[in-house]
């Protein structure tokens, strides 16, 4: 009798599992286990630095081991009389958005380990040590964080293969459809979390480059366009070279710094948004040029 192909992926969803599982219990008992016991004697980086770089890994750690693995091999065991796992990933799906926080943090976790291993070689070398071991497969801590934040996409795509190879009338088709939709769901939180830690980091270079000036920075706005643009003067015919910044509530327009110590542009006006108006000029002399009125001023502007 050849297996039905649902029961294989099913199989196969049971076997990625138990080798994630390892793979979890190599970062957390002893990767983050080691490096905290030789943090705590103080010898090759700070306990804070070894908790920033793990996030949250003993928590999925013990969700996985002990509780989804368990339940999953119990369901795999029992497939002749029970063929079905939507029911157990239904469970499974709420607790997946844990991993918002981890794959948030997975970017400046892989800058800790960097950035220590240069500045404290014990560190360097605890870990250089745990990555020859057998356990480790010749790879590096880097590449086996990396894991955790493939793991949702990893079980959407073998659910959605399940799903597709299940019969019409299989007893497990609602619940696995349903399952199915919740780990979208949870894929999308947490793609949403990376959008977001980036929109953030974005913003903050933008702040850095205008001198974080304390009535500008506020983490709510969004940049929506930056570049170079000329003022014209109307008084000597002539222009000269501005640079904007357009927030969702405010306009910058800033002066580019010679000395570029520190800021890169000064604010020279902040105007807002609301009520703000925009009309392009004729100007055979001009080309491209327009107008922006706002409650604060009005300025004579030229793109390139």
């Amino acid at each position: 009798m050849q297996e039905p192909e649902e029961k294989k992926i099913a199989l196969e969803l049971l076997e990625t599992e138990q080798a994630y599982v390892n793979r979890l219990h190599l970062l957390d008992q002893v990767f983050y286990t080691e490096l905290m016991k030789e943090a705590k004697t103080g010898k090759t980086v700070p306990e804070e630095v070894v908790k920033m770089i793990f996030s949250n890994i003993s928590s999925i750690y013990q969700f996985h081991a002990e509780f989804f693995l368990p339940e999953l091999q119990k369901r795999m065991e029992d497939w002749h009389h029970n063929p079905r796992i939507g029911d157990v990933i239904q469970k499974l799906a709420p607790f997946l958005k844990m991993y918002g926080e981890y794959v948030k943090n997975f970017d400046k976790a892989v800058e800790l380990i960097t950035a220590w291993s240069e500045k404290s070689p014990p560190f360097q070398e605890l870990i250089a040590d745990i990555q020859k071991r057998k356990v480790c497969a010749n790879l590096t801590l880097q590449h086996h964080m990396l894991e955790p934040v493939q793991r949702i996409p990893r079980y959407e795509l073998l659910l959605k293969d399940y799903v597709r190879k299940l019969p019409p009338q299989s007893p497990d088709r609602g619940d696995a459809e349903k399952a199915l939709e919740m780990i979208f769901m949870v894929a999308k939180h947490s793609n949403a979390a990376i959008a977001e830690m980036e929109r953030l980091q974005n913003l903050w270079v933008v702040y850095q480059r205008l001198g974080l000036e304390d009535d500008i920075v506020d983490p709510s706005n969004e940049l929506i366009k930056e570049g170079p643009i000329q003022k014209i003067s109307t008084r000597n015919n002539s222009t000269s070279e501005k640079y904007l910044f357009l927030f969702n509530n405010m306009l910058l327009y800033c002066v580019p710094k010679v000395i570029t110590v520190g800021a890169e542009f000064q604010v020279h006006l902040r105007m807002d948004v609301g009520g703000m108006k925009v009309r392009e000029l004729k100007d055979a002399e001009f080309p491209h040029t327009f107008l922006v009125s706002g409650k604060q001023r009005t300025l004579e502007l030229q793109a390139r």
